[in-house]
């Protein structure tokens, strides 16, 4: 990729964050996008919110050096735990080079708050999600600013990543952890009628949470939205979208083994890639 293009940057802990991609590419294939999974430092979930603030900043301000004026945080985790601090600490200290305006980081949650009141009719709304992400209580928060009326029920699910990661997300044995989940979010709140999957691995487990899951359900998955409300973003911040490189080009980076990354980029991306390994 050349140096003076400037990507889109896409950032997620792992894998997930490719499905995003996948729908930024398919609603937006002319722009160039750098994808950075730090797959080294994997899972987010479980880490403390220090933690995560420092391990996102740090790859963010490398998707900066890569020429990106603008990141998308894929990964839930990332954006309820450390997307505020970025956007409220760190971006105000960044000097806006000459040549443009300031970068931005934008993440999944607030997308998909924005719309998820829309997909309900009986006024209540599950939330699946990695424990970090239901500890932050992020999505409750962001929703009750948009949909203050919509009831919000949250389940961690701490099994699901580690059995998409492994290749068994359709493997009869993903069935009592996709089940034993979905039962427990439905007891909490029987009226539930609208699901989203809040982590990006878990649209590789949709065909067995829709075979559990209540006839009629609503299942969300975030790619969509996220691609909407960007191409959206971009329509109503043209000296952000100017700034952004049109080569349809991507690149893939890792921070651990690329023969690992490009092996599991097939499942989640949904296409062969090539990655290159990224030291921290």
């Amino acid at each position: 990729m050349s140096v003076l293009s400037q990507p889109i940057g896409v950032f997620d802990s792992g894998y997930g964050g490719l499905t995003v991609l996948r729908e930024l590419v398919r609603k937006l294939p002319q722009y160039d996008y750098v994808y950075l999974g730090d797959n080294a430092r994997t899972p987010y979930g479980t880490r403390s919110f220090d933690t995560v603030y420092h391990y996102t900043l740090e790859c963010v301000n490398h998707l900066f050096d890569k020429g990106c004026r603008l990141v998308i945080l894929a990964c839930n985790t990332a954006s309820a735990k450390a997307l505020r601090n970025i956007q409220q600490l760190d971006l105000p200290t960044l000097v806006p080079g000459l040549d443009g305006p300031d970068r931005r980081v934008l993440g999944v949650i607030r997308p998909t708050t924005e719309v998820i009141g829309h997909y309900s009719t009986s006024g209540h709304v599950g939330i699946l999600a990695t424990r970090g992400t239901v500890t932050s209580e992020s999505y409750v928060v962001e929703i009750d600013k948009f949909f203050p009326d919509l009831q919000v029920t949250q389940e961690a699910c701490p099994m699901w990543v580690p059995l998409v990661e492994n290749g068994e997300y359709a493997s009869p044995g993903a069935d009592y952890f996709v089940n034993q989940h979905i039962d427990r979010l439905m007891t909490k709140s029987p009226a539930i009628d609208t699901i989203l999957l809040a982590c990006t691995h878990y649209p590789l487990l949709i065909d067995k949470i829709r075979q559990f899951a209540p006839p009629n359900t609503t299942i969300l998955s975030q790619g969509g939205i996220v691609a909407d409300s960007l191409a959206d973003y971009l329509n109503r911040h043209p000296e952000i979208e100017g700034q952004c490189s049109q080569h349809g080009r991507r690149m893939f980076l890792t921070t651990d083994s690329t023969e690992d990354f490009d092996r599991q980029a097939t499942v989640f991306y949904g296409e062969s890639v090539q990655s290159v390994h990224l030291t921290l």
